[in-house]
């Protein structure tokens, strides 16, 4: 007997072995059960995750010669038939190959006669939406009202290409992709029965390169258990698959973070020597950043697809939220346009030197110490003078407010006096705040909370309860670095919630500019003779959303 593929061997053969889609298999169970089955169902989903397998199962809770139940025996000759593809009362019609309007009068001629064997006779039509529109209008009327010896199963991964008429004529189920783990679980339940020797890692990775589809899933499997001579292990997918290895992409994560492109640029070298897939570099690296992403912006969360969070923590410590984003947005921009470079290892190249070209040099992350690092000296080219280097770096501030601050700032501010409790000012921490040398979340922290007071070298801060997710031990501790470094002092920063939101804040102040600047653009434009003119003679009006200050 010749190899039967893992895709067919274990398709589920009742609704209890069905993986995911409960909302479906609960509505057939109930309906099955209480005999309020309907005439027409339409199942639409991505490829492989259950349309014709419910119709298989659906047939055999039909017909089943211990009668109709949502538990079929699976014994029975219409089981064992249904089960091997041979039901005689089960037509299964491909309709990307049978469009035209004389084929479907060809299928419902048939419709009238009684089944040959079962209690029904089951139509189940595949990628229906490729009928033409003539096809259709030949089966609405008998989709509408069949005898009642006949149930249509339609199934497609386009139900907007169907006409209404149809849809309104059927039971519309929607089946949803399958989650990883889902994937993963059936999986390590089949390779347990058949005796393969696997690494569990290796099951999360074909779970992710299935994409929501069981059937590539299984089909990836047995393709990973040809290509290991009946063993599963990591080492053999990478090679099958093109997938990057883990430390691969935070090699290149940290690179990216220290400005290193000559380390960068290494790293690629060895992955093309390793004929790695570029465009899954891209896809891979573009993955991980979202989960950098949320490790900085939702501390402390998990899921149960990846166990590698602490090696993601780690990268968000040396990543800023705003390179994370941006990082990420190239990532996803060079993917698309991979096609368009002359070779995928030039397109991955001028992605990655992209995100060193356009990083903005205030977002670098900090250092141990907490202060913001140096940006990377440029080399001069030739004939280039000091005044041309010095341009080339320019340093970029939230406002220019707290530019200027920045670039006034002494080499070493005054150390904070030592009294026993010094009052609080707000125009002393909107001066000292502008000088921290912090970046992304703990640069958010300081912007929005207002200093309380000062006991030694306690400082107490106040900050609004929508906003204490800015105020995390982490971002605490780096925002005592800073301060330390500038006050040259050990500080101990206190955090105090409160309902209202503090009005002396940075990003408070910031607010109240753009507004004094908002109303003064519209009382110039308001005074300015020439449209008063305009007004006055020609009855001009000023739309007040087109104002703006000038930057």
């Amino acid at each position: 007997m010749s190899y039967q593929v893992l895709a067919r061997k274990w398709r589920p053969k009742t609704f209890d072995q069905l993986v995911g889609q409960e909302h479906v298999s609960q509505a057939l169970v109930n309906g099955l059960d209480q005999d309020r089955l309907h005439h027409a169902f339409l199942f639409t989903g991505t490829r492989g995750v259950g349309k014709t397998t419910i119709a298989r199962i659906l047939a055999k809770c039909l017909n089943c010669e211990a009668g109709t139940s949502s538990q079929p025996c699976g014994e029975c000759g219409s089981c064992v038939d249904l089960d091997e593809g041979r039901f005689v009362d089960m037509i299964e019609i491909d309709a990307a190959s049978r469009t035209g309007v004389d084929d479907m009068r060809e299928l419902l001629e048939s419709v009238q006669y009684t089944p040959t064997r079962g209690r029904f006779k089951i139509y189940v039509i595949d990628e229906v939406h490729m009928l033409s529109g003539h096809s259709f209008n030949a089966l609405l009327k008998t989709l509408e009202e069949p005898p009642p010896h006949v149930k249509f199963v339609l199934a497609t991964t386009d139900p907007q290409k169907i006409p209404v008429t149809i849809l309104s004529r059927c039971l519309r189920f929607n089946l949803r992709r399958l989650l990883p783990e889902q994937i993963r679980d059936y999986l390590e339940s089949l390779v347990t029965a058949e005796g393969i020797e696997t690494e569990a890692e290796a099951l999360g990775a074909l779970a992710r390169a299935a994409d929501g589809s069981m059937r590539d899933g299984l089909s990836l499997l047995d393709q990973a258990i040809a290509f290991g001579g009946g063993k599963l292990a990591m080492s053999d997918l990478e090679s099958m698959l093109g997938l990057v290895e883990h430390e691969h992409l935070a090699s290149m994560i940290r690179s990216l973070a220290a400005g290193d492109a000559e380390g960068m640029l290494g790293i690629v070298e060895e992955l093309v020597a390793q004929s790695r897939d570029l465009d899954t570099v891209l896809l891979n690296l573009a993955e991980v950043l979202h989960r950098v992403t949320l490790a900085q912006c939702v501390p402390g969360y998990r899921d149960n697809e990846r166990s590698d969070w602490p090696a993601i923590e780690r990268l968000a410590e040396s990543l800023s939220v705003e390179d994370a984003q941006l990082f990420y947005q190239i990532a996803i921009k060079g993917r698309n346009e991979l096609g368009l470079a002359p070779d995928p290892r030039t397109g991955l190249e001028m992605t990655l030197l992209r995100m060193l070209a356009f990083r903005p040099a205030d977002t670098r992350p900090p250092t141990e110490d907490g202060s913001a690092p140096a940006a990377p000296e440029r080399k001069k080219s030739a004939g280039e003078g000091a005044t041309g280097a010095s341009a080339a770096a320019p340093t970029t501030a939230s406002n220019p407010a707290q530019s200027a601050v920045q670039n006034a700032k002494p080499e070493k501010a005054p150390a904070a006096p030592q009294t026993e409790s010094a009052p609080a000012t707000d125009s002393d921490w909107l001066s000292i705040q502008g000088r921290l040398e912090v970046n992304g979340q703990v640069r958010e922290l300081a912007r929005n909370i207002e200093l309380k007071s000062r006991d030694g070298n306690v400082w107490t801060f106040v900050i609004v309860e929508a906003l204490k997710h800015l105020g995390s031990k982490a971002c605490q501790s780096r925002l005592e670095r800073a301060l330390g470094n500038l006050m040259d002092q050990d500080i101990t920063v206190r955090l105090v919630e409160e309902r209202a939101a503090p009005e002396r804040t940075a990003a408070a102040t910031e607010q109240e500019q753009v507004k004094q600047n908002q109303s003064d653009a519209e009382r110039a434009i308001d005074e300015d003779p020439n449209v008063r003119e305009l007004k006055d003679k020609m009855g001009a009006r000023v739309i007040d959303d087109s104002i703006q200050p000038i930057q």
